[in-house]
């Protein structure tokens, strides 16, 4: 373990305490990750407004209980994935999907940098805030096309909740978030491919099973 002189500690502290000063002015709240002190904020991935601004009125799903993007819950909040959530248990949940892999806090916040700045990535959360933890999450990724006058297409990927949050709608409601979501984005339609045992869950939010076969070629895992 290093040891720091007075100088370098003092250093440090101005240093973080201009940055924490900064950011608190734009109202953005940050901390230090434990692991390698990599600063991680609360800076959502895209508006949250996007998310309140959704007619929900159109949702073609019943909910019992009723729950919406709002009122996912109780002690539940839907939102826009946030670097802070790395900390969060957010790669504890996609494990439970696929192989999430050994990922860095730096490959993490550059991937999250390049999505925001590309505008074509939504992914959404549901955070246990009694727990701090991230429960589930979903992703609608906007594809540009040249085809239908330059339309643009939407993809729903990685949907998954966590085992300790089954039974509360909460996949149901990701998805009819992020369908309602490419609509608000003007997309001319939505994809998403799931496995057969699920067609008939995708029926529900107006999904439709297609002629085409999908294929696919890894390159690796």
């Amino acid at each position: 373990m290093s040891c720091w002189n007075i100088e370098d500690l003092c250093n440090w502290i101005g240093v973080t305490g201009f940055i924490q000063r900064f950011y608190k002015t734009k109202a953005v709240n940050i901390h230090m990750s434990p692991a390698s002190g990599m600063l991680l904020d609360e800076t959502p991935l895209f508006d949250p407004s996007l998310l309140q601004e959704l007619d929900w009125s159109s949702n073609t799903v019943s909910f019992s209980p009723a729950i919406s993007p709002s009122q996912p819950g109780e002690g539940l909040v839907l939102r826009p994935l946030c670097t802070a959530d790395l900390d969060r248990g957010f790669y504890k949940v996609l494990s439970q999907l696929t192989v999430a892999g050994d990922v860095t806090e730096e490959q993490f916040k550059a991937n999250f940098e390049h999505m925001k700045k590309s505008g074509d990535y939504y992914v959404i959360v549901v955070e246990d805030t009694n727990l701090g933890q991230i429960v589930a999450t979903a992703t609608l990724i906007i594809e540009h096309k040249f085809i239908h006058a330059c339309a643009k297409g939407g993809r729903v990927e990685e949907v998954v909740v966590s085992d300790v949050c089954r039974g509360k709608q909460l996949g149901k409601l990701l998805v009819s978030t992020l369908t309602l979501l490419s609509k608000k984005l003007q997309c001319y339609k939505i994809t998403l491919e799931c496995a057969p045992k699920n067609v008939e869950f995708y029926k529900r939010f107006g999904y439709s099973a297609s002629d085409e076969t999908y294929m696919q070629r890894r390159f690796f895992d």
